[in-house]
């Protein structure tokens, strides 16, 4: 007979939280990436002179690769090992780093966002990876996931705080060397502290299917973008149309594969659908919600640059605090539980958002108590589900496929991002219009009103009332969105729980 103290996992020591604080470093410059850049445009474009298709471009392109890119970084990290491609993307990311901060024309700077996206697109997947492998025992594995989630959560919203102080002080260009320290530890510590870990019959590499895995996601991410900056046009239509015929293509071949990229038999699941779902809709929310916040701390309440980053660390201690403390509620109730309440909770707060606009006057405190409430609220729901989501995918996954596994809810998490900004931002501006009628013109947006010399206060204070009569729009939406997410969830774990009660039945009798 096996005693329970045998049949335990083993525990994680000194060496494998010392990993863990090494993991983290490059997940928290990841995530910081995709913020810092909004505040440097202004400086960048004064020395670069880039067009407004080029602005984009900078903008976006890395945010492009790294959707692109992750399925596939994933599945070549379980190949080569996860350690190895993590310390390949570091040097990546260190070396585009340096080339973005020196670029000396647009089209150098966005071959140097390439790069980072190439590079980051490394980093996350093959962080979940190792931490699989370090962390056996399920609760230090949940402690750990949670720690990693407040990393990612804190990199996005210390982004601007941080730039924001390197750009008072420095050109813009320092907002990129930030990330070469810490690429540096990196290369010292991983070697010396990180475990190997990789499939030991991984089969062949499928360059069809990588190719068709980039092409999926890279036009589907452009849509999303395409539609929140521009509307739905034929650009929008036509890359939806790529993605839908090559992702379906896709998806049968992996289907059919008997090495795929994406082992889709772990979507029958239930706890890994769900938590894949609770990643994207979570990451739909606070993205959207933070783009709103930013724009209303610095358009509507009339703050600085770094006054508003400040302001926008208080739901991102939110979500790290729900992060952390996650694990704990995982010991005391069951996963289908948590991953639902967490969206229930995120639904409170994005309908707590949308009463913004009750307090009256739109740029009074109250107002902003009750933006900041509502987001608070709807971090902790994120905080929580994000964490036992990601730990979720990876329990579920076996740990030879932890890179792939991690890679997808990764992807579920940019594709949540992309869908967020797109879809809120698109809500907000249509209902923005909306609620202007003709007092301006019809493609304008509040920046450009409030920038605008003409601008009478009168014009000025009802662009501001129209923009949170947007945000009231787009939360409101919010909620119905994560209603449905509920309801999907709710059922998938239903059938999960009706067909197991149904198995003893179809066993022939003894």
């Amino acid at each position: 007979m096996t005693s329970p103290h045998a049949a335990a996992s083993p525990r994680a020591g000194l060496r494998e939280w010392v990993g863990l604080a090494v993991l983290v470093m490059p997940i928290l410059v990841v995530s910081m990436d995709m913020s810092v850049l909004y505040l440097a445009l202004p400086s960048l474009t004064v020395d670069l002179q880039p067009s407004s298709a080029e602005q984009l471009w900078i903008l976006d392109i890395y945010s492009f690769m790294l959707a692109g890119l992750l399925v596939t970084m994933g599945s070549l990290g379980d190949r080569i090992g996860t350690r190895r491609l993590l310390m390949i993307g570091s040097v990546v990311f260190g070396v585009a780093s340096v080339l973005a901060a020196f670029s000396q024309n647009p089209e150098s700077l966005i071959a140097s966002r390439v790069l980072l996206g190439i590079g980051g697109a490394t980093l996350a997947p093959s962080t979940l990876s190792l931490l699989r492998k370090l962390f056996v025992d399920p609760v230090q594995r949940g402690m750990a996931v949670g720690v990693w989630t407040a990393g990612f959560a804190g990199g996005g919203s210390f982004g601007p705080v941080v730039a924001g102080f390197l750009l008072e002080h420095f050109w813009w260009g320092s907002v990129f060397l930030i990330n070469l320290p810490i690429m540096a530890l990196l290369l010292v510590a991983a070697p010396l502290i990180l475990p190997e870990a990789k499939n030991p019959d991984p089969g062949r590499f499928d360059l069809l299917a990588v190719a068709g895995s980039i092409v999926t996601m890279l036009a589907l991410v452009f849509a999303l973008k395409h539609t929140a900056q521009d509307g739905v046009d034929w650009q929008a239509g036509a890359a939806l149309v790529v993605a839908a015929v090559v992702g379906t293509w896709f998806v049968r071949r992996q289907r059919a594969s008997t090495h795929p990229i994406i082992d889709f038999p772990l979507f029958r699941n239930p706890a890994f659908s769900v938590a894949v779902i609770v990643i994207l809709v979570s990451v739909f929310v606070i993205a959207g919600f933070n783009l709103l916040l930013s724009q209303f701390l610095q358009l509507v309440m009339g703050f600085s640059t770094l006054e508003a980053g400040l302001w926008s660390l208080i739901p991102a201690v939110a979500t790290a605090v729900a992060s952390l403390t996650a694990p704990f509620v995982m010991k005391r109730r069951p996963p289908s539980v948590i991953l639902l309440g967490s969206i229930c909770v995120a639904a409170v707060g994005a309908a707590v958002v949308g009463l913004v606009g009750l307090p009256g006057s739109v740029t009074t405190g109250a107002a902003l108590a009750v933006l900041l409430c509502g987001m608070v609220i709807a971090s902790l729901g994120v905080g929580t589900g994000t964490t036992l989501g990601s730990d979720r995918v990876l329990a579920t996954a076996a740990p030879e496929k932890a890179g792939a596994a991690g890679a997808v809810s990764e992807t579920g998490a940019e594709l949540g991002g992309a869908l967020g900004i797109a879809v809120l931002g698109s809500i907000n501006l249509a209902t923005y219009r909306l609620a202007l009628g003709g007092d301006v013109p019809p493609d304008s947006t509040l920046a450009g009103v409030l920038s605008d010399p003409t601008t009478g206060p009168a014009v000025a204070d009802r662009a501001r009332e129209a923009y949170v009569d947007g945000m009231v729009a787009a939360a409101g939406a919010t909620v119905g969105m994560l209603v449905v997410a509920g309801l999907v969830s709710a059922y998938l774990f239903r059938r999960a729980a009706r067909t197991a009660a149904a198995e003893p039945e179809r066993l022939p009798a003894a």
